[in-house]
């Protein structure tokens, strides 16, 4: 079995859904972020979980072309552990964050 470190990369986004092209870039970016595997955390913060082999940089070239002229994205990397840190203070997990756990995920 390879020792292979697990890490999660955390997005924050802030995009305007001002206008009609405004709510259509955010679309697309919605869907290309499901399509590429992130999982909501909070409204406008998505995670998802890598193995530090894979290059971070081929996962945000991945949304390139779905990312909008306007807004701010930021991406976060943490380990898995650093992540299993994180402290609840008010709600709970989502059911889609126990099913898409670290526990669960299966590296090839």
């Amino acid at each position: 079995m390879m020792n292979t470190k697990i890490m999660r990369m955390i997005l924050f986004f802030d995009l305007p859904a001002e206008t009609v092209s405004d709510k259509k870039a955010y679309a697309i970016f919605h869907k290309e972020l499901i399509k590429h595997g992130w999982i909501m955390l909070q409204f406008s913060v998505y995670c998802k979980i890598i193995n530090f082999q894979t290059k971070m940089v081929s996962e945000i070239q991945k949304l390139q072309g779905a990312i909008p002229k306007y807004g701010n994205i930021r991406i976060l990397n943490v380990t898995e552990h650093q992540y299993q840190n994180i402290k609840i203070i008010l709600g709970e997990k989502s059911l889609n964050e126990d099913i898409n756990s670290a526990k669960r995920y299966v590296i090839i």
